[in-house]
C-alpha cells in the first residue's frame, strides 16, 4: 500500500528577525559562560552558523539591514552606505530620507524616512505580496534599522525620536500613531533612566563597582550622552518590541507575520569604547538577558513552537587602535584632512585651480564632475590622478576609481569582489579608499566599514519548528538569510537575492 505524499510543512504564524547591531561573532563564544537566558536558548536549540559572514565591503547599519532580508548587494538594492551624496541635489542624503514624508508622532513638520531608497523587494515584501492580511512591523531606535528589513510594503516601521523623546514613523507609512503606540509614549518611560548609572550586570554590593556611564551631566563617572548609548535604549526597544505583538496582534492572523527587530544600542556602546572593553561583555550579558525576556513573552502570546526566530547582526567592528598597540598588533588612526588635502593638491597641480571635491567623505570621496566637465577633462584621468594621490600616503591599502569598477578593472580576490559588490553607480563616489587592516579615520573610539573579517563575520541562528539544530561549519553569506526564510514561508525570493537555499537547516 503506497504510504500518502507528505504534505507542506505547517508555515509559522510569526517570524521574528533580530538585528544586534554591531555584534562580532566573536562575542557568542567569548561571553558564551555569561549567556543563560535568550542567547543561550539559541545557541543550544538553533541552527547555528560560525562562518556567516556578509559579501560586500561597506559593513555599515544600512547596508547590512538592508540585506539580510533582501539577498541582495548594494550593487543591486542601491543601498551603498549609511549616507551618501546625491549629485542631482548636491547635497548629502541618508539610506532612508524622504523629503515626500513627515515624521508622524514625533517633532511637528520634521522630515520623515521611507524605503524609497531601496531599489529591491524583501522578504517581507514578497509574503505581502502573495498574503496582503498578513502583518508587517519594523521596529529600532534607528529610522534605517527599522524600515530596510521591513520593506516597502510593512504596515508600519518604528523608531525613536531623541528630539521629541517619543516613538514615531512617518507618513509614508500611516498618517497617524495607533493607540497602541500612543499610550506607550504618554507612560514616557525613557523619564526613569534620567540621572541613572550604568552599573556593571555582576555588580556587588551598592557603592563597590564603578558605573561605565551616568545620564547625569557634570558626575565623576563618564557621561553616557543618550540612552541610545546604553543598556536602557535596548530594554525601550524590547518593550516596544512586545507592544507590537500584543498592539498588531501579530502571529493571530490566518497567514504568517513578520516583525523585524533590531536592537541599536550595542552599536552606540561599541563605536564609544570598543570590543574589548569591559561595557561591550556587560551589555552583551544584558542583552541576553533581554532576550530571554522577549522570547518568554513570545512563547506566552504566540508560541514558540509557532514562531521562527532568525537572529543576526549588521556588521562587527574593529579593536581600537590604541588597544592593538599595546597588545604589539597593527592599527592607527588616519586623518582624513590629509586625504582632501593630498587630492586637492594632486589634482591642482595637474589641472588647475578649482574646488575639485564635493563632499570629503574619507572613503568614498566625490569629485566635482561639473568642473570635469568644465574643463573637458577625461573623467577616468582624473581618477587616476587623485587615487594615486592616496596610493602614496601610509597604511592606505588600495584605492579602486569609478572607472575601475565600472569596466571590472579591479583585482580578483575576495576584497576586490568585496568593493565591485559594494559599488552602485548612480550613487557611489569617484573613488574607493580602503585602509589597512586596524586602521580608521576616526579621531576617537572605533568603527566599522570594511571587507575585513573583523567587520564582516557576524552571528547567524535559525530557531523554531521545522529547524534542524546544531553547529554548522559550512561557510554561507548573509545573503542566504532571504532566500531561506522565502523557501519556509513558500513566497518568492526577493527581486535582488543571490543567496542560496540553506536546505541542510530544514527538516
Amino acid at each position: 500500500m503506497a504510504m500518502p505524499a507528505a504534505g507542506p510543512a505547517a508555515k509559522p504564524k510569526l517570524v521574528v528577525t533580530i538585528v544586534l547591531d554591531q555584534f562580532r561573532y566573536d562575542y557568542l563564544l567569548r561571553f558564551r559562560g555569561d549567556y543563560n537566558a535568550g542567547l543561550a536558548k539559541l545557541l543550544e536549540g538553533g541552527a547555528v552558523f560560525s562562518d556567516a559572514h556578509y559579501l560586500h565591503a561597506t559593513t555599515v547599519t544600512a547596508v547590512g539591514h538592508s540585506t539580510y532580508l533582501s539577498g541582495a548587494t548594494p550593487s543591486v538594492s542601491g543601498i551603498i552606505a549609511n549616507e551618501w551624496f546625491d549629485r542631482e541635489t548636491n547635497t548629502t542624503v541618508t539610506s532612508v530620507s524622504d523629503k515626500t514624508t513627515k515624521v508622524v508622532g514625533g517633532v511637528p513638520g520634521a522630515m520623515g524616512s521611507s524605503p524609497n531608497r531601496l531599489l529591491v523587494s524583501t522578504v517581507a515584501d514578497e509574503l505581502k505580496m502573495r498574503n496582503p492580511q498578513s502583518h508587517v512591523i519594523g521596529v529600532s531606535i534607528k529610522d534605517r534599522g527599522a524600515i530596510l528589513p521591513a520593506g516597502h510594503m510593512a504596515d508600519a516601521a518604528y523608531w525613536y525620536d531623541p528630539d521629541s523623546n517619543r516613538w514615531v514613523t512617518s507618513t509614508y507609512f500611516r498618517e497617524a500613531l495607533p493607540e497602541w503606540v500612543a499610550a506607550l509614549n504618554g507612560e514616557k518611560t525613557y523619564q526613569k533612566f534620567l540621572g541613572a548609572s550604568w552599573l556593571p550586570f555582576d555588580a556587588g554590593p551598592a557603592g563597590q563597582a564603578k558605573p561605565f556611564c551616568t545620564m547625569t551631566a557634570g558626575a565623576e563617572a563618564r557621561y553616557c550622552g543618550s540612552l541610545e548609548a546604553t543598556p536602557w535604549g535596548n530594554e525601550m526597544i524590547e518593550e516596544f518590541a512586545e507592544r507590537a505583538i500584543a498592539g498588531e496582534k501579530l502571529g493571530g492572523h490566518e497567514t504568517t507575520d513578520i516583525l523585524t527587530v533590531s536592537f541599536s544600542s550595542n552599536d552606540y556602546v561599541g563605536h564609544a569604547v570598543g570590543p574589548d572593553d569591559p561595557a561591550v561583555r556587560d551589555i552583551s550579558i544584558r542583552t541576553d538577558r533581554l532576550l530571554g525576556k522577549f522570547f518568554q513573552y513570545i512563547d506566552q502570546r504566540v508560541g514558540l513552537g509557532n514562531t521562527l526566530i532568525v537572529l543576526t547582526a549588521d556588521h562587527g567592528v574593529v579593536p581600537v587602535p590604541e588597544v592593538n598597540q599595546a597588545r604589539h598588533m597593527p592599527g592607527g588612526r588616519l586623518n582624513e584632512i590629509q586625504v582632501t588635502d593630498r587630492i586637492t593638491k594632486a589634482l591642482t597641480a595637474r589641472f588647475g585651480p578649482g574646488k575639485w571635491l564635493m563632499t570629503a567623505s574619507p572613503l568614498m570621496p566625490y569629485l566635482n564632475q561639473e568642473l570635469i566637465r568644465k574643463l573637458k577633462l577625461d573623467p577616468a584621468l582624473v581618477e587616476n590622478v587623485a587615487a594615486d594621490a592616496v596610493r602614496e600616503m601610509p597604511h592606505i591599502a588600495r584605492v579602486y576609481t569609478r572607472h575601475e569598477l565600472q569596466h571590472g578593472e579591479v583585482q580578483r580576490d575576495q576584497i576586490g569582489d568585496a568593493v565591485s559588490l559594494s559599488f552602485f553607480g548612480p550613487r557611489a563616489g569617484d573613488l574607493v579608499i580602503l585602509p589597512e587592516p586596524y586602521y580608521l579615520f576616526e579621531a576617537t573610539g572605533t568603527s566599522h566599514g570594511t571587507p575585513y573579517d573583523y567587520d564582516n563575520h557576524v552571528p547567524l541562528i535559525f530557531f523554531g519548528a521545522g529547524i534542524k539544530p546544531g553547529t554548522y561549519r559550512n561557510k554561507v553569506a548573509m545573503n542566504d538569510v532571504a532566500p531561506t526564510l522565502s523557501a519556509i514561508l513558500d513566497v518568492e525570493a526577493p527581486s535582488g537575492s543571490i543567496g542560496r537555499v540553506l536546505a541542510e537547516i530544514l527538516q
